[in-house]
C-alpha cells in the first residue's frame, strides 16, 4: 500500500487533525488485518463516491490503483453504485476516475 499521510500544509490550522489523521486513520484503520488494502480501497472509493465527496475522491482513485484494482474494476464499481447512490455522483465519479486513468498512463 502506498504511504498515506495527511497534508501538511493543514497543520498549521489543523494540527491534532493531522495527527489523528495518520496515526489513527492511517496507521491502524488502513493496517488493520481484517480487510486488504485492496478491498479497504474499494470500499473508501465506493462511500467517497456515494456520497459525493469529489475533493477526495482522486487521491483515494489513485491510492486505489495503486493497491491493486484496475480501472475495468473501478468502472464497474461506480456504474454499480449508479443505482443505489444516483447519477450524479457516479457521473463524477467516473469523471475522476478517467483523468486518475489518463494520469496513470502518462
Amino acid at each position: 500500500m502506498p504511504e498515506q499521510s495527511a497534508p501538511e500544509e493543514l497543520r498549521a490550522i489543523a494540527p491534532k487533525l493531522v495527527d489523528v489523521t495518520n496515526d489513527v486513520l492511517f496507521a491502524d484503520v488502513w493496517q488493520r488485518p481484517g480487510l486488504s488494502p485492496r478491498d479497504r480501497s474499494l470500499v473508501t472509493v465506493s462511500v467517497l463516491a456515494a456520497l459525493y465527496r469529489g475533493e477526495q475522491l482522486p487521491y483515494h482513485l489513485g491510492v486505489a490503483l495503486e493497491n491493486g484494482l484496475s480501472v475495468d474494476e473501478l468502472s464497474e464499481a461506480i456504474t454499480h453504485l449508479a443505482f443505489y447512490a444516483g447519477w450524479p455522483n457516479a457521473m463524477t465519479a467516473i469523471t475522476q476516475l478517467k483523468k486518475a486513468a489518463e494520469a496513470r498512463a502518462s
